[in-house]
């Protein structure tokens, strides 16, 4: 039979790997961000459009947006372009506008894939719609007072 002390002998060294890890767990997030400045030149092309903001992003997104500058030098130049443009404009997004984005993209994924290119069309359609009528969205101001 075992006494308390041959209980805690046998589980302390576990105890202490759980609290270890834990503890490094809950570190900060930055702690293992990628510092701009040893990214190498084809990323930081790539990346030119978040350059400012890069040092102080959660490790996370910078290893998903490393990952898409693994396909960028094989990209074509349009594509390159379009890939530069998009990341640009989700760079200006507030958290809460980038939040709406990934739950419509979830949302979307969620659709089958028949009726994907319907609402594809149905969004780029609406969006024509917007461009060639700004008009239509904001009042002119009338002097008939």
């Amino acid at each position: 039979m075992f006494s308390w002390i041959d209980i805690v002998i046998r589980v302390f060294p576990g105890l202490t790997m759980v609290v270890a890890l834990s503890a490094l767990l809950c570190l900060p997030a930055q702690a293992a961000t990628k510092p701009w400045s040893t990214l190498t030149p084809v990323q930081q092309e790539a990346l030119a459009p978040v350059a400012q903001e890069w040092n102080t992003m959660p490790e996370k997104q910078q290893q998903r947006l490393l990952a898409a500058t693994q396909r960028y030098p094989r990209l074509s130049p349009d594509q390159k372009q379009r890939f530069m443009n998009r990341l640009t404009e989700w760079s200006k997004l507030t958290p809460e506008q980038r939040n709406r984005a990934r739950e419509k993209y979830k949302a979307f994924s969620k659709v089958p894939p028949e009726k994907r290119e319907e609402i594809k069309r149905m969004v780029r359609q609406s969006e024509a719609e917007k461009i060639s009528s700004p008009a239509a969205s904001s009042p002119v101001p009338t002097a008939d007072k």
